[in-house]
């Protein structure tokens, strides 16, 4: 079965937010990624490239998860600065909870393979709610 854990955005200030909550809850990253590494960061700027792409907090049997978002895209607002986040057991699940969840919403992006090793997609629900589907390609039975 899939699980589900809470994605955060912040506008540029997501290193700073997870070293609090790992002060608080204890543990180390699961991933920590900047922009830099991710492909066409030669486009972006030098501070750009230091900010977070993915970050992931292990706490008890779930993961807090966040991001940046760059200056150039829209600014996140309390209220819509979360996604829940799916992480699901095959590429099947991935496209049958993608395909019924964003059923009459609005596809952000679309469930593709993507560089880190995962299928992905985001949408936003009928409802207003914001939603990531990922399934880790790399770890295939």
């Amino acid at each position: 079965m899939a699980t589900i854990n809470t994605y955060l955005n912040f506008n540029g200030n997501t290193e700073d937010v997870f070293n609090f909550y790992r002060s608080v809850f204890g543990g180390e990253f699961a991933m920590l990624q900047r922009l830099k590494d991710a492909p066409q960061a030669d486009k972006l700027s030098e501070n750009d490239k230091e900010k977070i792409l993915h970050i992931a907090l292990p706490i008890g049997g779930n993961v807090l998860m966040g991001t940046d978002v760059l200056d150039t895209m829209h600014q996140v607002k309390f209220g819509t600065n979360s996604s829940i986040c799916i992480h699901t057991e095959s590429e099947d699940e991935a496209r049958k909870f993608f395909d019924g969840l964003s059923a009459g919403g609005n596809v952000g992006m679309p469930l593709e393979k993507m560089f880190w090793g995962a299928l992905f997609g985001m949408f936003t629900d009928k409802f207003g709610v914001q939603w990531m589907v990922s399934f880790d390609t790399q770890n295939q039975h």
